[in-house]
């Protein structure tokens, strides 16, 4: 079989297979909790955090494990993961935990995560399953940060709201009041206006994928070669 490079590796999981806008999975905790930058940010770590642990894990013993009994051998090791974070969350960012509430401990039903286990981490050698599952983790952490900024920038007119929750009390003027005195826009925060927003960006990278596709190839022309004598 042959390894894949590296940089398609990364080309996948930040762009062309992105999970949150080409293989759509996971969409559950990505239009519930994309109100605003922070709460998309804090899921968004904590699923990236997930893939990367779980996919080295699994490539790690991936000749050990019996193919009849993989699936739920994965599943204990997903599950195992998301339980140390959504500990950690509860100590250190608790605030955060509590808005967050039932997606934490939700994240072992990701589908993606699974799906990156079984197709790609159990086949592959833990460095790639590495790469793999962080460059997974950031094309959907990222999916999750520009929704979550699109809206809460149309529905209250500000970004990064509620930083003080992920980064301390020193964050609580971190707050930008991109338009003042707006009144909030309140489609744009109701899971009405998570799909919208999806919608959109979604269109966005499909407008650049074609005008991608459309640009004139470089053609390079060789020259034959003159026999001499």
């Amino acid at each position: 079989m042959t390894e894949p490079t590296y940089g398609s590796i990364v080309r996948d999981g930040l762009w062309a297979n992105n999970p949150g806008l080409v293989q759509l999975l996971g969409l559950c905790p990505l239009l519930a909790v994309t109100s605003n930058t922070i709460n998309g940010l804090g899921l968004g770590l904590a699923t990236a955090l997930t893939l990367v642990a779980s996919n080295v894990t699994v490539s790690l013993i991936r000749r050990l494990v019996r193919p009849e009994v993989r699936i739920p051998v994965f599943v204990l090791i997903i599950a195992a993961v998301v339980t140390v974070i959504e500990l950690a969350m509860n100590a250190y960012l608790h605030e955060l935990y509590l808005v967050l509430g039932i997606f934490i401990p939700l994240i072992v039903t990701n589908c993606n995560i699974i799906g990156r286990a079984e197709a790609f981490a159990s086949k592959h050698d833990p460095g790639r399953a590495l790469v793999d599952g962080l460059m997974m983790g950031m094309g959907f952490l990222l999916v999750l940060v520009v929704l979550g900024a699109l809206r809460e920038l149309i529905g209250q007119g500000t970004l990064l709201s509620q930083a003080h929750m992920m980064f301390g009390a020193g964050a609580r003027d971190w707050t930008l009041h991109v338009i003042q005195d707006y009144r909030g826009f309140l489609l744009a925060v109701l899971p009405p206006g998570a799909f919208i927003g999806l919608g959109l960006i979604i269109a966005l990278k499909n407008v650049i994928d074609g005008r991608l596709q459309r640009r004139p190839q470089r053609i390079t022309v060789v020259e034959p070669v003159t026999a001499v004598g």
